[in-house]
């Protein structure tokens, strides 16, 4: 549905060097996203909330992505991604601080019979191949696991990272990816790897993959205390030595914050049938503890998910969505959580939106390094972390992109 401004750029701007063949040009594109919306227990008081909220079903963000066709089928590409607040104008980073281009930097060579290369900043594979073919693909965050354990709504993305994606061949693609944790004398300490494959032939689709990332374990440990439940930020020392962002973003996975791995597989099918769309998925998430953290037992969450979406006119989408999550070892929490959409197309670019979600939580979860407490429920990958076993958010906006 993205269209963009395409912006020619002299040759001698990405290389230097001026040949005959070569043709260079740099897209700015970008995603503004805002709504008006209500959440029911919002906080640990149970008070509810009116607010502007934005990035629902993207991001807010812009940056730039340009080619330049090296002959041969060969050519150079790179790509720089923002984040911001639609509602105050700030920097927004994607829960990593002050990171100019948080949202992707990296730069790459693609072959069209080879395949493509790319180094920097940037997505796992999980997220480029197996996301496509979830809920959140349509409907974003609203939708997606609650607290965003298993990173289906992508809050964390990895640096120093080199992937590499193959071309599509018969369908079948597939990617890997490692990221150097850059600790000298330790060459895997803080790592992150990962690798995944689709295989797609109208209306049925399929991808599968893994990624597992190191956490910092510099601020691990008894005496560490991770932000009070609904705290903003990431815990502190965050990303010293790690190359993978904190995936900490709500009180359901906010005790694990001292695990030393996070390690994810996911696995999601689709299919297409007229106007409507199916799809499934399953994924298992590990928080693995090592004698510096404060807790002993490995924390797994199972999460399985059935999402059908109508396209009832070319410009209308309704969907509906179903997320059970159940984590155990450590400690043992179910989250259940139905999700609810529309949005309708005024333009290629423009789109109105109504979505909602209610969860309801039962069981015992992690608050901290010594607390258990009964299970508070929140919705999605929004972090309102509720007093109550229930959450209801719902959300009344308008997107435009370019």
């Amino acid at each position: 549905m993205r269209t963009a401004c395409r912006i020619p750029l002299p040759l001698m701007l990405l290389t230097g060097v001026a040949t005959a063949h070569a043709q260079s040009s740099a897209t700015l594109y970008g995603a503004l996203d805002d709504s008006l919306q209500f959440v029911h227990n919002a906080n640990p008081h149970n008070d509810n909330l009116w607010t502007l909220a934005g990035g629902n079903l993207h991001n807010n963000r812009w940056g730039l992505k340009g080619v330049e066709d090296l002959g041969g089928g060969l050519s150079a590409i790179f790509q720089l991604e923002a984040g911001f607040s639609i509602n105050n104008g700030a920097s927004s980073s994607y829960q990593t601080g002050t990171k100019l281009f948080g949202g992707k930097a990296w730069v790459g060579l693609s072959d069209n019979r080879f395949g493509t290369l790319t180094f920097g900043r940037q997505f796992d594979p999980v997220v480029d191949l197996v996301q496509p073919l979830t809920a959140d693909n349509f409907f974003g965050g609203t939708f997606t696991t609650p607290g965003d354990v298993d990173n289906n709504d992508n809050s964390s993305r990895a640096n120093n990272a080199v992937k590499y994606a193959s071309p599509v061949l018969a369908g079948f693609q597939f990617e890997t990816m490692y990221a150097f944790g850059g600790v000298a004398g330790s060459t895997g300490s803080g790592q992150t790897w990962s690798a995944a494959a689709t295989y797609g032939t109208r209306p049925f689709s399929v991808a599968a993959g893994y990624v597992r990332m190191d956490n910092a374990s510099t601020f691990a440990g008894r005496g560490f205390v991770p932000p009070a439940p609904g705290a903003p930020g990431t815990p502190p020392g965050w990303g010293t030595g790690v190359t993978s962002d904190a995936t900490f973003i709500s009180i359901i996975n906010l005790g694990y914050a001292s695990a030393k791995s996070v390690g994810i597989g996911s696995i999601a099918a689709q299919y297409v049938a007229g106007q409507f769309t199916f799809n499934v998925r399953y994924s298992n998430a590990q928080y693995k503890p090592d004698g510096f953290s404060a807790f002993a037992s490995t924390e797994r969450f199972n999460v399985a998910a059935a999402y059908v979406g109508y396209q009832a006119t070319p410009a209308a989408l309704l969907g509906l969505g179903y997320t059970y999550t159940h984590g155990a070892g450590d400690t043992s929490a179910t989250y259940n959580q139905i999700s609810l959409g529309a949005d309708y197309s005024l333009s290629k670019r423009t789109t109105v939106y109504l979505i909602g979600a209610y969860q309801h939580a039962n069981g015992t979860q992690r608050i901290d390094e010594t607390h258990t407490a009964t299970a508070k429920a929140s919705v999605g990958s929004y972090g309102y972390t509720s007093g109550s076993s229930s959450q209801e958010v719902i959300s009344l906006g308008f997107r435009h992109t370019f």
